[in-house]
Parts: structure tokens; sequence; C-alpha cells
């Protein structure tokens, strides 16, 4: 059986209000399902690790083969819970220690 390949995405949030958790992940799993429809969002194994809400800094893990389905759909986000907001990825890395290290 072969293992499944994962990335770490540090994203930035800019945004009038601070998202909950569940919120910040509806909002992506929408953006995903509306661009590649249930069975592209089925494939991307997107998981929330870390929201730190006083930094707007979010890491999720998705896996290597969705990773540009994931760029391009939260290029797509422009609101969260009908406030303005935006989502920049900042980095992305193999392993967490290597992406936290890049974020100090």
């Amino acid at each position: 059986m072969k293992r499944i390949k994962r990335r770490y995405l540090a994203l930035k949030l800019e945004c009038e209000s601070l998202p909950t958790e569940r919120e910040f992940m509806d909002a992506v799993w929408a953006s995903v399902a509306k661009l590649y429809g249930e069975v592209g969002a089925s494939q991307t194994s997107l998981a929330l690790i870390n929201l730190d809400i006083d930094r707007k800094v979010a890491i999720i893990r998705v896996s290597l083969a969705a990773l540009n389905l994931i760029k391009a759909s939260l290029a797509t986000i422009t609101s969260l819970t009908g406030r303005e907001a935006t989502f920049h990825v900042v980095a992305v890395s193999g392993t967490l220690k290597a992406l936290y290290a890049s974020l100090k």
C-alpha cells in the first residue's frame, strides 16, 4: 500500500472580523466544492491543524496531489460569513516543524 504524501500550508487571514474554526473550514470546503465538485473535494484530504486568531494565521493539511487545487480554491474566497475576507498562502512545507520554523 502506498503512503499518501501530504503538504502543510500556512495561510495569512485578512478579514474584518475573526472567524471561528468552523466558519473558516466551511468557507474553504465550499470554495473547493464549487470549483471541483464533491469528487474533487474528497480527494484533497483537507484538514485544519491550527487556527491562531491572535496572529491571523491558519495551518491546513492537504494531499500533495491536490495542492494546486487548494491554492486555486483559496484564491476564489472573497467573503467569510458575509464579510470581506481573503486568504494568502505564506508557506508550504512537507513537515509541520519546517513550516513553523519558516513562520518565525
